[in-house]
């Protein structure tokens, strides 16, 4: 399809252009080949092409031409260009008539209805898992209760995590308490809170969700979970979302790298005192070690006291020079 901005772009001179004929106006309107440059030689030709100029053969010259000419020569041009996109615009509606058809008779979802379409099935709603994390890649809200995965499953669930995190996503991820006990969910964790996931434990019970972009989210549909229902009404979706930051603020941090070496948590204080003496701040010491920032700052207090420091950066000095 022609573009008319590109095609008045093409038919009017460009800067070198405007300024070679205007040298051309100044030297009497006529200049010899002889005393074009090499690097105006193309030029010349661009304003030979456009009609600015004219050769003449007899002296090896070129003349200038008055621009009235070329600008009515190329207006006619246009015009003829409009003209025929004008017909070519008539006939879209025909030629996409099979198209518009085919979209009002489709099936589809009523919006804003608050319904959901149920899937039945563990691997259709897989699937269609998969297909929304394609779709909304973002962030993804993950709450997952109840019975640890085999290694197999945290293999496959560990290679989706980095494709989607690689993508530019963002992972936030509930866990039950007892994963921290659980080999495999320990295994995961570490490895995906290494990739940038993050992931937390909950002492209390909770359901099974998933959300996408806070846009769609996928609930449980039956209690055995072989089927799910997918949301994607707005007010619905905001609930399910403020649920999910509600459960999120009441969850510890969890240090998985820890846990996945076979250490447990009780040496936190210590690591944490090491990584203030390095002058790391407390969201920085949280993000390395898997913890919430509320249990570093708990952390931190006790520090505090042990070292008589009445601020974060005298307590760091005066570990370090401890430690030195």
């Amino acid at each position: 399809m022609a573009d008319p901005s590109t095609f008045l772009a093409s038919a009017l001179p460009d800067d070198d252009a405007r300024a070679l004929y205007l040298t051309i106006l100044r030297e009497g309107g006529r200049i010899r080949a002889a005393e074009v440059g090499p690097s105006d030689r193309e030029t010349l030709g661009r304003l030979v092409e456009l009609g600015l100029v004219v050769p003449q053969l007899v002296d090896n010259s070129y003349s200038a031409v008055d621009p009235r000419a070329v600008a009515e020569r190329i207006g006619a041009d246009i015009r003829r260009v409009g003209a025929r996109l004008l017909t070519e615009a008539d006939q879209v509606p025909d030629q996409l008539r099979d198209l518009t058809h085919a979209y009002d008779t489709a099936p589809r979802r009523e919006p804003g209805l608050g319904r959901a379409r149920v899937i039945t099935g563990k691997a259709e709603i897989r699937h269609e898992v998969e297909q929304l994390t394609q779709e909304f890649a973002s962030e993804t809200l993950s709450a997952q209760p109840g019975a640890m995965r085999d290694a197999g499953q945290f293999a496959e669930s560990l290679v989706r995590t980095r494709r989607y995190l690689e993508r530019g996503g963002a992972i936030r991820c509930l866990f039950e308490l007892g994963a921290r006990t659980d080999p495999g969910a320990v295994a995961y964790a570490a490895a995906a809170t290494g990739l940038g996931c993050a992931i937390r434990a909950l002492d209390r019970p909770f359901k099974r969700f998933l959300v996408f972009d806070r846009t769609v989210a996928v609930i449980p549909a039956a209690p055995d979970l072989n089927s799910a229902a997918v949301v994607d009404d707005p007010a619905m979706v905001a609930f399910i979302v403020e649920a999910f930051e509600q459960l999120w603020h009441q969850s510890d941090g969890v240090n998985w790298a820890a846990l996945a070496e076979g250490s447990t948590e009780s040496d936190a204080p210590d690591q944490i005192a090491r990584l203030l003496a390095q002058g790391l701040t407390q969201r920085s010491i949280a993000s390395r070690l898997g913890l919430s920032e509320r249990t570093v700052a708990g952390h931190i207090a006790r520090l505090r006291e042990l070292y008589d420091a009445e601020t974060l950066f005298q307590l760091g000095w005066q570990m370090r020079g401890e430690r030195s």
